[in-house]
């Protein structure tokens, strides 16, 4: 009980429970419980089953197997975040922000969820702290070697990974093509392009392009260049690019490359392909540009996704420059796209 002149006891319905603490600090300390509920429905495809329109609880989980009262509690807390919505009946529908949790859209994010919030990620994390006091990587503390190498080792590891990395890809893919104005005519070299989503990207926008799919032999075996419209177009070369890349290349791509490694690492890739390429060839980096002051920015986080599983980093406009130089490359200019990444354009001197 209080008085009229007394403060409100903290446990008082009239007073949210998180007032009493920052509201930032309150939402970053349960970040961990949000992506576990959004990893259960995920799991348990949820969000395939409120396609056709709002259902209850119990409904849901006679159709997924699952417990009604904990599956209830769960969406409550993600129709906080925007992702579903409760009406007056107690059915949940899935609200827009959610839609990218079905597996039967385009560009589902459904199997990008399940990466990141996979165990391989968790584990990571937990192992954060003690990272920070050795330099160690958490996720070698965690799994007790490199993520490659586990990746490697584990096919079912290895099956999430792949299918999260092409659900992030898929729609990626379309908006970098159509955010640089590749010349008609030219040869893209796509190094380390894995099935080569963006190459195919590219040359559907170009009729006259010519493209190299360079990757691991096993890698581009499972290509998805085969289409009638590109016929003739196209080639793919297995290889590691740590050692040599296909020369000849009037464009070359690196997607993703750059950030899984530290920049002695990343000094060896642009190594090779300064090597194979001639003076004034283009060399295109697409990565997250982290911007600086402290813009918030998705780059950041993904930065930390870096320094928590490989030995990789995303990294600001200046050091790509300082970096391209030190590797033969001039930078040109940085173009952004409506995706996470930019491309990062620079000129082999």
């Amino acid at each position: 009980m209080t008085g009229p002149g007394d403060s409100p006891s903290p446990l008082s319905p009239d007073r949210p429970p998180a007032a009493s603490a920052p509201a930032v600090l309150h939402d970053v300390m349960f970040g961990h419980v949000h992506s576990a509920a959004l990893r259960a429905v995920a799991v348990h495809r949820i969000a395939d089953h409120l396609a056709d329109g709002p259902r209850t609880p119990v409904e849901l989980a006679g159709l997924t197997g699952t417990d009604a009262a904990a599956l209830r509690r769960v969406l409550r807390l993600l129709a906080v975040r925007g992702l579903f919505h409760e009406d007056a009946r107690g059915r949940f529908r899935l609200e827009p922000a959610g839609q990218p949790l079905r597996t039967d859209v385009a560009h589902s994010q459904h199997a990008g969820v399940l990466m990141i919030t996979d165990p391989m990620i968790a584990g990571s994390a937990a192992e954060l702290p003690r990272a920070l006091g050795d330099g160690r990587s958490p996720f070698e503390l965690a799994y007790g070697g490199p993520f490659f190498e586990h990746l490697h080792e584990s096919p079912q590891d290895r099956a999430v990974f792949d299918a999260g990395m092409a659900s992030f890809s898929g729609q990626e893919d379309e908006l970098v093509a159509r955010s640089y104005p590749f010349p008609d005519g030219a040869r893209v070299v796509d190094v380390g392009g894995g099935r080569g989503g963006l190459l195919r990207a590219v040359l559907r926008r170009g009729p006259a392009l010519e493209g190299v799919l360079f990757d691991r032999p096993a890698t581009v075996a499972g290509h998805l260049l085969d289409e009638p419209a590109l016929a003739g177009r196209w080639r793919t070369e297995g290889g590691d690019f740590f050692e040599a890349v296909p020369p000849g290349g009037d464009f070359y791509l690196l997607k993703h490359i750059l950030h899984d490694w530290d920049d002695e690492a990343a000094l060896r890739v642009l190594g090779s392909v300064r090597r194979a390429a001639a003076p004034g060839a283009r060399l295109l980096v697409v990565d997250a540009v982290l911007p600086g002051g402290g813009v918030p920015h998705p780059a950041v986080e993904l930065d930390i996704v870096m320094l928590m599983v490989v030995e990789g980093r995303e990294r600001t406009a200046a050091e790509f420059e300082e970096l391209l130089a030190r590797a033969g490359f001039r930078l040109h200019r940085i173009l952004p796209t409506p995706a996470l990444p930019s491309v990062v354009e620079a000129v082999a001197v």
